[in-house]
C-alpha cells in the first residue's frame, strides 16, 4: 500500500497543504489565500483564525484527492518565522498576530541590545543581532503599548505553532523557529534563560523547543476522524519557512547553496559548527541535528514585483504576471540605467534599516512600463547578489546555486538570475513546493522513512540548470557596484522621510484604522 505524509506551510498570503508519496512525488496540493492587515505604514498583521481556516480548507482539497486517507503516515508543519501570537490561560488568541515583516519594534530591539550589553553581548548569548521583525521587541512592544491584553498573556506561539495547537493542544516548537525569537540560544539549541531574565519574561511563556525531526504531537482525536485519518496520527517538528525551505532544495550540508525568492528573498547555507556571529546575517539551528542555518533575508523579494503589478493595475485592470514578464522581457538588460532599490519595507539585509524605503534612481523621458517591470525585477536579484557576497565571505560554500521559491517557477526570473550573477542556477525536485516539502522531509526521517536528512537529500534530483550570458557580465557588475553605494548614499534621506509628519486623514492622508489596499490582498 502506498503511504504518504502531509505537509503544511503557514505562509504570509496562504496556506499550502502538499501530500507526497515515498518516492518523494507530490501526490497531491492545495493553497488557501488569506489576507495581511496593515493599519498603518511599517505594521503587518494576521488573524491566526485565518491561518486555522486556511490549513482545513487546503486540507481537505489535497485529502480529497488521496487513494487512502488511512496511508497518511504522519504531518509536517513549516511557518513563517519570528511572527508572535499571544495566547491567555485559555488559549484564546489576545489579538491579530504580529508578522515578520512588521517594523513597529525597532526601538524596543534597541532597548533590548542595550539590556544585553550592545551589539557585543547580544551575539554572545542569542548569536543573532536583534532584528526589528523578531518575537522578543513585540513582546516589549506589547507590554508597552498594550498593557492589558500583555497582562492576559500566558503564552507566545510562532504561527506553524499556532496550526500545532490547533491540531495537536500541544505548545511546542521547533528549534529553527525558535532561532528567529531573539531569545534563544542557538549555540546551546535551547531557550536563553539569561534572555528571558534580562526581559523579565517568564520562562513558561515559551514552548518546548524541540528537534525538527521529532515527534511533536498527535493528531487531535475529533480531527482525525472527521478528515478520515489514522488515529494517533504523528505530527512532526518542522520548521520555520526560511530554514526549512533551503531544507527543501538539500541544502543541509556545506556545499551547495540557496536561494529563494518569495514574497521576501532568501540567502542560505548550512555549517556543520556554529560559526562566530557577526550581525550581519542570521543564524538558525539547521533541520538536522547537529547543524546550522546561515542566512541573509531581504523583507522584498517576490512581494515588490507584486506590489508593482497592484499598482499599475490600476491603470490597466486586466493586466497579471504574464503581461508583466512580458514588459519586462522588452525592456534592454540593465534596463537603460533605471535602477530599483527594493526596500518596500525597510530592509534586514544586506542593510539592517526599519527606515529604509525603495527608490528608483536614474528615471529619465525614456524609461516607460517595460523598464519599471525589468528595473524592479533587476533590483530585487542584485540585492540578493549582494546577500549571497556577505555570505560567501562569512565561508558558505558555493559549490552550486539551488533556487526555489514562487518566482522560479517563471524561466524569466531564472534566466536573469543566472545573467545578474553570473552563476549557473539549478532547481531541484520539491523545491518549488517550498517550505512544505522541507516539512515532509523532516518529517520523514521522524517517520523511518529516511534515517537522516542527508538521505532525504539524496532523493532530491535536479530538474533544471540556467546558464547565465557571459555577455552581460560586465554590466551587472557595474550595475551591482552602483547598488551596493546607494543606500548609504540615501540613508539620511530615508531617516529624514520616516521622521516627516503624515497629512491628516480628511485631506487624504490614511485613516489609522483602515488596512492599505496592498497589504490587505492576498
Amino acid at each position: 500500500m502506498e503511504r504518504y505524509l502531509l505537509g503544511l506551510d503557514i505562509g504570509t498570503s496562504a496556506c499550502k497543504a502538499i501530500a507526497v508519496d515515498e518516492a518523494g512525488r507530490v501526490a497531491a496540493k492545495a493553497l488557501a489565500a488569506y489576507p495581511v492587515i496593515s493599519l498603518r505604514a511599517g505594521w503587518a498583521e494576521q488573524e491566526p483564525e485565518q491561518w486555522w481556516q486556511g490549513a482545513q480548507r487546503a486540507l481537505a482539497e489535497v485529502l480529497a484527492a488521496l487513494p487512502d486517507r488511512c496511508a497518511v503516515s504522519g504531518i509536517g508543519l513549516s511557518g513563517q518565522m519570528h511572527g508572535l501570537t499571544a495566547l491567555d490561560a485559555q488559549d484564546r488568541v489576545l489579538r491579530p498576530a504580529l508578522l515578520w515583516c512588521d517594523q513597529r519594534a525597532a526601538p524596543q530591539c534597541e532597548t533590548i541590545t542595550a539590556l544585553a550589553g550592545g551589539l557585543e553581548g547580544l551575539l554572545a548569548k542569542v548569536q543573532n543581532r536583534m532584528l526589528p521583525g523578531f518575537t522578543a521587541g513585540k513582546l516589549l512592544w506589547m507590554r508597552e503599548h498594550e498593557p492589558e491584553l500583555y497582562a492576559r498573556m500566558r503564552r507566545m506561539l510562532n504561527p506553524k505553532d499556532y496550526l500545532r495547537l490547533r491540531l495537536t493542544g500541544e505548545h511546542l516548537t521547533d528549534v529553527s523557529d525558535a532561532s528567529g525569537t531573539g531569545l534563544f540560544d542557538v549555540r546551546a539549541r535551547a531557550w536563553s534563560r539569561e534572555m528571558l531574565g534580562l526581559l523579565d519574561l517568564p520562562d513558561d511563556l515559551v514552548p518546548e523547543a524541540l528537534e525538527s525531526t521529532a515527534r511533536a504531537g498527535t493528531l487531535r482525536a475529533e480531527l482525525a476522524e472527521a478528515w478520515g485519518l489514522p488515529a494517533g496520527t504523528p505530527v512532526y517538528g518542522g520548521g520555520g519557512d526560511s530554514v526549512i525551505q533551503t531544507t527543501s532544495m538539500g541544502v543541509i550540508d556545506s556545499g551547495p547553496l540557496g536561494m529563494t525568492i518569495g514574497t521576501a528573498g532568501i540567502v542560505a547555507g548550512a555549517m556543520r559548527a556554529c560559526p562566530a556571529p557577526t550581525g550581519q546575517l542570521q543564524i538558525s539551528c539547521g533541520n538536522a541535528p547537529g547543524r546550522w542555518h546561515v542566512m541573509g533575508v531581504t523583507l522584498s523579494a517576490g512581494g515588490a514585483f507584486e506590489w508593482l503589478r497592484g499598482a499599475l493595475a490600476a491603470l490597466e485592470p486586466e493586466l497579471d504576471f504574464a503581461r508583466m514578464i512580458a514588459l519586462a522581457k522588452a525592456a534592454p538588460p540593465g534596463s537603460e540605467g533605471l535602477l530599483f532599490l527594493p526596500y518596500l519595507l525597510g530592509e534586514r539585509c544586506p542593510h539592517v534599516a526599519a527606515d529604509g524605503r525603495a527608490a528608483w534612481i536614474g528615471l529619465t523621458p525614456r524609461h516607460d512600463a517595460r523598464h519599471l517591470v525589468r528595473s524592479v525585477m533587476e533590483g530585487v536579484l542584485l540585492n540578493l547578489r549582494a546577500i549571497a557576497t556577505l555570505g560567501t565571505a562569512a565561508g558558505l560554500r558555493c559549490d552550486e546555486l539551488r533556487v526555489s521559491g514562487g518566482a522560479t517557477a517563471e524561466p524569466f526570473w531564472l534566466k536573469l538570475l543566472a545573467d545578474v550573477l553570473q552563476r549557473e542556477v539549478a532547481t531541484v525536485t520539491g523545491a518549488a513546493e517550498g517550505g512544505a516539502y522541507g516539512a515532509v522531509l523532516a518529517a520523514g526521517v521522524g517517520a523511518g522513512w529516511w534515517a537522516s536528512l542527508d538521505e532525504a537529500a539524496g532523493a532530491l534530483a535536479v530538474t533544471s540548470r540556467v546558464a547565465p550570458d557571459s555577455r552581460l557580465g560586465a554590466l551587472y557588475d557595474a550595475r551591482f557596484d552602483t547598488l551596493r553605494t546607494l543606500y548609504d548614499t540615501l540613508r539620511p534621506v530615508f531617516q529624514q522621510i520616516a521622521a516627516e509628519p503624515a497629512p491628516p486623514a480628511s485631506l487624504g492622508g490614511r485613516d489609522p484604522g483602515r488596512p492599505s489596499p496592498e497589504a490587505t490582498r492576498p
